[in-house]
């Protein structure tokens, strides 16, 4: 049993190429055009991003780093892999790109994650059920079901947030990448 399983590795790959910026941002910039593109015009938006400028301020020294690191390192690497087909001047995300979206949970960096903010909603809901449970909330004035009815709500809510963020925040959803 020394073998890795093939989702295993095929994970750890996923990782290695989402780990390089430039990688993500070629990515991001490809689903967001939906068609193929240049690789001037993903150049120029790959190193706009990278130094937070409009692509109109960028030297041709700017552009050319960029555009040859992706030409000779980045693209290559993942046309290896099987997400984009790329012919020296045009790239095309391919049908594998699409199961990249599974391993980018982007979490901006002054929010908090998903999993801790449900923890915690969860040990509210605990807390007034709790609450109901032991007669300290009233429930002359609102019933238990109304609590009840109230936690589940707000559990509702937060999971309509969750998934209208995550869809935003997918590559290729915004005009930057996140």
């Amino acid at each position: 049993m020394a073998t890795k399983s093939e989702s295993t590795i095929e994970r750890g790959e996923i990782f290695d190429l989402l780990s390089n910026h430039r990688r993500r941002y070629a990515i991001h910039y490809c689903k967001r055009e939906d068609e193929p593109v240049e690789l001037g015009d993903l150049a120029e938006h790959v190193a706009a991003w990278e130094l937070d400028k409009d692509v109109s301020e960028l030297t041709s020294a700017e552009r050319k780093r960029v555009y040859t690191s992706l030409q000779q390192t980045h693209l290559p690497t993942l046309e290896r892999a099987d997400m984009i087909e790329f012919d020296d001047r045009t790239i095309e995300l391919t049908d594998e790109a699409s199961d990249l979206e599974v391993y980018l949970d982007v979490v901006p960096g002054d929010s908090i994650p998903w999993g801790l903010y449900y923890l915690g909603l969860s040990a509210v809901g605990f807390v007034v059920m709790a609450g109901v449970w032991l007669e300290v909330v009233p429930t002359e004035t609102v019933p238990a079901v109304g609590w009840a009815t109230l936690v589940v709500g707000l559990f509702a809510a937060s999971a309509v947030v969750h998934v209208v963020q995550n869809r935003r925040m997918r590559l290729g959803e915004m005009e930057r990448p996140p």
